[in-house]
């Protein structure tokens, strides 16, 4: 998440709002964690590595050409949010508590 608000201006005002709404969220919320999801799948975070160029130009740089590039409209975005948002909540009601590091007592928060 600290990369987002870099990401802020990079197309319009529904992305705009969208990354508010994500920044402006609590730590660890749904919305953090699929508009992460999000960024992950778009820059292929999973094939990153510490000796690659993407990896050492770092992670703002390469999320910042990655939404630049996006070929698609904004509400394209905002599907794939919406997708990332529902694979996220998903997991959270099927994986225990303990194994994800939300605290039992937060877990009604999350749903």
């Amino acid at each position: 998440m600290r990369v987002a608000p870099a990401l802020r201006d990079l197309r319009g005002k529904a992305w705009a709002r969208l990354v508010d709404e994500a920044t402006g969220s609590p730590e660890g919320s749904p919305d953090q964690l699929a508009f992460s999801l999000l960024l992950i799948r778009l820059s292929g975070c999973l094939t990153c590595h510490t000796d690659s160029y993407r990896a050492m130009r770092g992670c703002t740089a390469c999320a910042t050409l990655t939404i630049r590039r996006f070929r698609g409209e904004d509400a394209d975005l905002i599907a794939l949010f919406e997708r990332a948002r529902v694979d996220v909540l998903g997991f959270l009601e099927t994986a225990p508590a303990g194994r994800i590091g939300i605290p039992e007592e937060r877990m009604d928060d999350v749903q």
